[in-house]
């Protein structure tokens, strides 16, 4: 690429690897982070409602509404603002 330079966003942003680290598997990042993002999608939602009816937690992490509810999820969880608990149900 002449006269650019790579700059790539999404997953790579926060590195897979770092967000890996912070739970058991792939699998558990990809169901961590989609709950989280539900939860993001849920409070955006009551507040373009405008009825002061809120009952999700919103984002933890700085974040504009343009930005997706999965990669602030993914920031969330690279940023160690979640914990996650499991069950042994």
């Amino acid at each position: 690429m002449i006269g650019t330079t790579a700059d790539p966003q999404g997953i790579t942003k926060p590195a897979i690897d770092d967000l890996l680290s912070k739970v058991e598997s792939k699998y558990t990042l990809a169901v961590y982070s989609a709950a989280r993002a539900r939860q993001i999608n849920s409070y955006r939602q009551e507040m373009k409602s405008g009825d002061g009816n809120i009952t999700s937690v919103g984002p933890l992490v700085p974040s504009t509404p343009d930005d997706k509810p999965l990669s602030v999820a993914l920031e969330e969880i690279a940023e160690d603002k979640l914990s996650l608990e499991t069950s042994n149900e």
